[in-house]
């Protein structure tokens, strides 16, 4: 703990601290003066984002301020940089201009823009140079294009050559990498280069938008708000304004069309230029592209005022955006340099491909990662990949008809990587048709005879899928840049788009049919991953092959996916840049298996973990496990139990009993939509429902996440309207209502159920994951090798492991590992209840009771092969958890504890 002489103060929380929050600021000050990665978990409804706000900005104010101080001791001295008291980090703050400003200083301030003209000149040089060689050649690429005719040229591939591939005489310059990155104006970007980064940023990342807005709404309560410029980045489909594009609905098919408006904008910038002379073509202002993004003056106007602004969230900026009709996506984007906090989602900052994307700089910053109880398993998912057979066909289809159409007019390098691509695809469809022949189009034919196929699942290691297809042979990191470079995927989809229109090819060969799955495009998208995942280490993750039923009626499923599951060198990456990194959620324990999944390099005594307690006091929370239900029926919910006709019936009597004496809102957390369905409708059936209705009104969480705000604030006005605690009328007929909820569902992470929306919580058994799951297997015996590996240095990776797909296979699985595998199996479901449960009791003066309904949770420890599950509740559930002999005792209990509350609100 820090000394009480040096503690740092926290003027800028906004009321008067707790205890525990002060501790919380405390450790978390200490932890970005050490650096290196901490850990840091306090309960939900203790604060927590108040207490980073506090705490990390005023850090960075101190820090600022001794940076201030020290170059003004040092005039000299360029502000002590070098000194040896000095802090590494502050050397890395201390802006060093002289090798920037050297050329600058010599020749003046002109000397940028001249550089530039002298390049710009070279640049038309070098062009001319080499269409004065074209013309003395055999044929210039130009006599390709004419040769296509006018309909299909702008889908013809421009000459390629890699950098290997380019003799040393060559004048032909690589084709430059597509970016689709938006730049206004040559001088908006040298502006921007010049203009200095901020020193000593914030990037604050959380799982979903409405927890950004929750910290946005948190942030403008503080100081903070008008002494830091703040930006907040979100995805195009939050941000688009351009109501042609957002009609689209699909995140995929809005990336795309935007980008696609970008490159007809450059396209257009440059139509005509290598052209000959007298073609009777002329050169055309580029001002086609997206219409929010033809104004750059009014975009520089929505930098300045989102900056002069208090902390806008990205309702906010999309708002604005509509209001000064100007792209608020790249207009965000655009503030980052500037910026000294940067609130982001998970997939921006931890995808190494998307910090790049939008110039994010983590050298020598601050990372804090909200909600970072599952933040292991949230890292390798996005680097994760999948490929459909819909795709593929569409692709290899599309490649073909390309190819057939432009052979003649290709160079030699497109047309060997062409040829490679139609390969792959080849190769790839072989594995899902189980096409042992090679005969692809007779297995194509066989599809739409055959009336069933039975399915096989099974994953293989990288290196043995790549020799399996007799693919190990393709350099995929060529491959790849050649695809980025070229331009292919938008030429050849392209291409296959206007062919489809011109041909009208019916509906069942088009990818239309597969909306789902996206364009063309995408699915060349999805092709692009799978190989950029195929470049990964052997041992990092695993292929799965899926074959599923094929009727004659269409192909059901049948995919590759590559699952990634070692998170370490991921995770280094941003450790290595970043100054501190920073954990915070409200359950992070057990933390050994994050730090062995994330950062196994750390020694554990130099990860910095600090807990803290609940600020509400203890008689304000009533945790009972239950193994017991009003007719005296042990509570079982186990999978091959909980299905039973009196299980379901018994936990209908619990909620019938609970309506009685629980007031306002009741929560029930079950497993699953599926096992939540069927309770349902069992009480439906038996007339469960009926009785349950009398007394409080019945709401269903939503599959689609898309109506669970409308369905909450139903709920919601439910509980006040109805409930009229005062009213006698009320308290004899409904009061209150009860959501029937699902564990991993929207409604169990960061959703607020303060107050009367959470008077009681009850956790339906324990949501352990299907292990029919062939992800979660490969995950669970990846993590298992992890820990053996450190006793047996023997290979452990087979050629492949076949799946059945069945319940019972997975259970064999699980009990074949060892410890740590069973572990992370139980650390997954224990998890998973933390989160749910700590869904009520929101700040000091809020109560609520909390059911655990299961034996499993009262059961001996010692009759079990993992872990008791209650050793891994939250300390301040652990402290108070009550195990019930009888429904009599747990009754008597709520009705004590809610009297008792009800006396003491008064």
């Amino acid at each position: 703990m820090v000394d009480e002489e040096v503690a740092p103060k926290f003027p800028g929380f906004p009321f008067e601290p707790y205890s525990i929050q002060i501790d919380f600021m405390n450790s978390l000050y200490e932890s970005l003066n050490e650096g290196g990665v901490s850990m840091l978990e306090s309960p939900t409804g203790t604060g927590k984002t108040m207490s980073v706000i506090s705490s990390a900005l005023q850090w960075v104010l101190d820090k600022r301020l001794q940076q201030e101080a020290v170059c003004d001791e040092n005039p000299g001295s360029g502000g002590g940089v070098g000194s040896d008291d000095e802090p590494d980090w502050m050397r890395d703050f201390v802006v060093n201009k002289v090798e920037n400003n050297k050329k600058e200083e010599k020749y003046g301030s002109a000397w940028g823009k001249s550089h530039s003209r002298k390049k710009r000149t070279e640049i038309r040089k070098d062009f001319r140079v080499m269409g004065a060689g074209e013309e003395k050649g055999c044929e210039s690429p130009q006599n390709k294009i004419d040769a296509v005719g006018v309909t299909d040229k702008e889908f013809l591939l421009e000459e390629y050559e890699s950098e290997d591939e380019r003799g040393p005489g060559s004048n032909m310059s690589k084709r430059k990498t597509v970016n689709t990155s938006f730049s206004s104006s040559s001088e908006d970007e040298s502006s921007e280069e010049e203009e200095e980064e901020k020193k000593l940023k914030v990037y604050f990342c959380s799982r979903t938008h409405s927890q950004l807005s929750q910290f946005i709404k948190e942030l403008r309560r503080t100081v903070f708000a008008k002494e830091m410029k703040v930006v907040s980045l979100g995805s195009r489909k939050n941000l688009c304004i351009n109501e042609e594009v957002v009609a689209l609905g699909n995140s995929t098919r809005i990336n795309e069309r935007c980008l696609e408006l970008q490159k007809k904008k450059k396209n257009d910038a440059k139509k005509v230029k290598n052209l000959k002379v007298g073609s009777g073509i002329r050169r055309t202002k580029a001002t086609s592209g997206c219409p929010m993004l033809r104004k750059h003056r009014v975009q520089q106007e929505f930098r300045n005022e989102v900056f002069q602004q208090r902390p806008l969230d990205i309702e906010d900026l999309a708002n604005l955006g509509r209001t000064m009709g100007t792209c608020p996506y790249y207009g965000s984007r655009s503030m980052v340099r500037r910026a000294d906090l940067v609130v982001l989602p998970y997939q921006s900052l931890l995808s190494k491909s998307s910090r790049d994307a939008l110039g994010l700089n983590l050298k020598s910053n601050i990372v804090i990662v909200d909600e970072a109880h599952n933040l292991a398993d949230s890292l390798i998912n996005m680097y994760d990949s999948k490929i459909t057979l819909s795709q593929l066909e569409t692709v290899h289809n599309h490649l073909e008809r390309y190819f057939l159409r432009f052979r003649s007019l290709l160079g030699p390098t497109n047309r060997r990587y062409i040829q490679t691509l139609m390969v792959l695809t080849q190769a790839f469809l072989r594995v899902l048709l189980d096409d042992k022949d090679g005969n692809l189009i007779d297995s194509c034919r066989d599809i739409d005879q055959a009336s069933e196929k039975s399915s096989s699942d099974f994953t293989m290691a990288i290196n043995d899928f790549l020799f399996e297809q007799n693919i190990d042979n393709i350099n995929l990191v060529k491959l790849l840049k050649y695809i980025k470079e070229s331009n292919i995927m938008h030429k050849v989809s392209g291409y296959g788009e206007k062919f489809a229109a011109m041909a009208k090819i019916p509906a069942h060969h088009n990818i239309e049919q597969h909306a789902e799955e996206g364009s063309c495009l995408s699915a060349f998208q999805a092709l692009a991953n799978m190989l950029l995942s195929l470049t990964n280490n052997d041992g990092d993750g695993r292929i799965i092959i899926s074959r599923f039923r094929l009727t004659s009626l269409k192909k059901q499923g049948g995919y590759l996916k590559y699952v990634m599951l070692s998170g370490e060198k991921i995770f280094s990456e941003i450790v290595d840049e970043a100054h501190a990194v920073v954990l915070v959620g409200g359950t992070l324990q057990p933390i050994e298996e994050t730090r062995e999944r994330l950062f196994p390099w750390l020694p554990p005594n130099q990860l910095h973990f600090f807990s803290c307690g609940h600020i509400v006091p203890p008689d304000s929370i009533m945790p009972i496990a239950v193994a017991r239900g009003p007719t005296g029926r042990t509570f079982d919910f186990s999978f091959s139990s909980r299905s039973s006709p009196d299980m379901m019936r018994e936990l209908g009597l619990l909620l019938c009993n609970l309506v009685t004496v629980v007031p306002e809102g009741i929560v029930v957390f079950f497993p699953s939509f599926d096992y939540e369905n069927r309770v349902y409708e069992h009480w439906e059936l038996s007339g469960i429902l009926e009785r349950i209705t009398k007394r409080k009104r019945v709401f269903r969480e939503p599959r689609n996440n898309m109506d669970v705000e409308s369905v909450l604030k139903e709920y919601k006005d439910t509980i006040y309207t109805l409930s009229g605690m005062n009213s006698e009328v009320n308290q004899a007929s409904c009061s209150g209502a009860i959501l029937l909820a699902v564990v991993g569902a929207k409604l169990s992470e960061g959703i607020n159920l303060s107050d009367g929306m959470g008077r009681c919580i009850v956790m339906v058994g324990l949501p352990y994951a299907s292990p029919s799951d062939i992800e979660l297997l490969e995950r669970i015996k990846h993590i298992d090798r992890f820990q053996n590996l450190k006793l047996d240095n023997s290979s452990v990776s087979t050629s492949y492991d076949l799946y059945s797909g069945h319940v019972e296979g997975g259970f064999a699985v699980l009990r074949s590992c060892t410890h740590r595998g069973k572990e992370y199996y139980e650390n997954l479901c224990m998890k998973a209840v933390n989160q749910s449960i700590g869904r009520a009791i929101r700040h000091i003066n809020d109560y609520a009771a909390i059911l655990l309904v299961d034996v499993r949770y009262t059961s001996d420890s010692s009759k079990r092969s993992m872990a008791h599950p209650v050793t891994k509740l939250p300390q301040w559930i652990k402290d108070r958890l009550v195990s019930s002999i009888s429904y009599g005792e747990v009754h008597r209990s709520l009705h004590q504890f809610f009297k008792l509350k009800k006396t003491c609100c008064r």
